[in-house]
C-alpha cells in the first residue's frame, strides 16, 4: 500500500467512525464527494489546504494523516522525526512530538529565505508559542507586525489569522508548541 492509499485509508475509517457519510464530509469541506471518494481511494493526494479542512472536519491533526500509526512512542529521535515537506514551497516541517493523542504539538519549521506560512481563521480555540531558533522572523497577526530574531518568542491565539515570514539573509528555523494538536 502506497503513501496516498494509508492516507486515504486513515481518512474515511475516521470519516466513518465520525459518522460522515461521504456526501456530508464532502459538503463541510466544500469539496465534491467524487475528489474525497478518490482521495479515500488513494487515487488523488488532497492539497495541504484540503488535508487542513479534513482534519479540522474530523477534529484530527493532520500529522494523524501523515504519520505511520505505530509510531506512538513517547522518545522521538532526531532522525526519526516525521517530516512533511510542503508541495511546491519552500518550507520544511519536522514533527517533534510523538503522538495524535497529546494535548500538545510540538513541530520545528525550516523557512527559506523570502517563503511565508500563511495561516486563516481556524476552526478552533487554541494557544500556541513560537521561539526562533536561526534567522529572522517576521509575523503578521491582524494588522500588527513583529519581528523576531534568534531567542525571541512570541504567543499567539491559533484561532487569529497569522502568517509568517522569513525575514532575514539566511534560512528560518524556529519551534512552536501548540495546544490542542492543530497540524
Amino acid at each position: 500500500m502506497n503513501e496516498k492509499e494509508k492516507m486515504g485509508k486513515k481518512i474515511r475509517n475516521l470519516r466513518k467512525a465520525s459518522s460522515f457519510s461521504l456526501a456530508e464530509l464532502a459538503e463541510k469541506i466544500n469539496k465534491t464527494s467524487s475528489y474525497l471518494s478518490q482521495i479515500e481511494r488513494g487515487l488523488a493526494e488532497p492539497s495541504l489546504s484540503a488535508l487542513r479542512q479534513i482534519s479540522e472536519a474530523l477534529n484530527t491533526p493532520i500529522f494523524y494523516f501523515l504519520v505511520d500509526e505505530k509510531e506512538y512512542n513517547t522518545v522521538v529521535k532526531k532522525e526519526n522525526r516525521k517530516k512533511l515537506k510542503i508541495p511546491e514551497s519552500e518550507i520544511e516541517i519536522e514533527l517533534i512530538s510523538a503522538s495524535r493523542n497529546r494535548q500538545l504539538e510540538i513541530f520545528e519549521t525550516k523557512v527559506k529565505v523570502g517563503s511565508e506560512i500563511s495561516r486563516e481563521k481556524n476552526s478552533y480555540e487554541g494557544e500556541e508559542c513560537i521561539i526562533v531558533e536561526k534567522g529572522e522572523l517576521k509575523i503578521k497577526i491582524g494588522e500588527e507586525e513583529y519581528i523576531l530574531n534568534k531567542g525571541d518568542s512570541i504567543y499567539i491565539l491559533s484561532s487569529l489569522p497569522h502568517t509568517i515570514k522569513n525575514n532575514g539573509d539566511d534560512e528560518l528555523i524556529f519551534l512552536s508548541a501548540s495546544t490542542p494538536p492543530n497540524f
